[in-house]
């Protein structure tokens, strides 16, 4: 992937577009990174997994010479308007809705835009990310904290348990962002050692959803409460009211580290 160099890089600012571009994903690029997590990739029955879009989302601001170096999700919505079969040609924009101070650093919000050939949207990703400045790691505070979505664990369905490993974690991240990789980059970000990307933890999500609804419409509201370490373990649990899933998280050890509201699943 083509990048700006580090003395090309920008601040984002409220206002600030992506370019548009063609692109897609293709079947052998999903199949590696489902399988580095571990997930079957023929749960997704030839489509693509709206989890990685998270992803995507990062990169197109890389590819706009907005860095993700140091940055750490906190929230995401993720809306796929309709399923998209692997190989389909897309165009993807975006743009800096927000940036915010924060005791922490700064939160900056975009939206990323991915449409099909009808011009139609296809997925919508919105992403709040914190960028820490390094001069106030310990320093607590990065906005407003949003509603608790899972009130009570003990009150979740058990679907499934992951566990990660540094080396699958840095295969899957690639080069993009240090903190998932490198222990140093981590440290100075205030973890104790690398941790995931959000994308690669909600892919835990979309399987199990996939599993059993194959939805061809979801929207999620995501929240990144705890990291999760390069080498933790997590389950995959569930708030099932009368055979509706209400809410999705990855637990350990009884605390909710990613949650998602679902809004809609049809």
């Amino acid at each position: 992937m083509n990048t700006a160099t580090q003395e090309e890089w920008i601040e984002p600012y409220k206002g600030y577009q992506y370019q548009p571009r063609p692109m897609t994903v293709e079947a052998e690029e999903q199949k590696k990174l489902l399988e580095l997590c571990a997930i079957d990739p023929a749960v997704f029955k030839g489509c693509m997994d709206p989890a990685g879009f998270i992803s995507l989302a990062i990169q197109e601001g890389v590819r706009n010479r907005i860095h993700a170096n140091g940055t750490v999700n906190m929230i995401n919505r993720v809306i796929q308007h309709r399923q998209m079969k692997l190989g389909e040609p897309l165009t993807v924009t975006g743009e800096i809705l927000s940036v915010e101070e924060v005791p922490r650093g700064r939160v900056a919000t975009s939206e990323t835009w991915f449409s099909g050939a009808d011009g139609k949207p296809a997925l919508t990703s919105r992403r709040a990310s914190l960028r820490p400045d390094a001069s106030r790691v310990g320093t607590r505070g990065a906005g407003e904290k949003p509603q608790v979505v899972i009130e009570d664990v003990t009150r979740l369905k058990t679907i499934k348990s992951y566990t990660l490993t540094p080396e699958g974690v840095k295969a899957y991240t690639g080069p993009h962002n240090p903190i998932h990789f490198d222990p140093e980059a981590a440290k100075r970000g205030g973890f104790r050692a690398p941790i995931i990307g959000g994308g690669q933890g909600v892919r835990f999500l979309t399987a199990e959803i996939w599993k059993r609804f194959n939805p061809q419409v979801l929207d999620m509201d995501i929240y990144f409460r705890r990291p999760i370490f390069w080498d933790d373990s997590v389950t995959v649990m569930v708030d099932e009211q009368n055979g509706v899933w209400k809410a999705i998280g990855l637990i350990r050890d009884g605390k909710v580290h990613t949650e998602a509201r679902i809004n809609q699943l049809a």
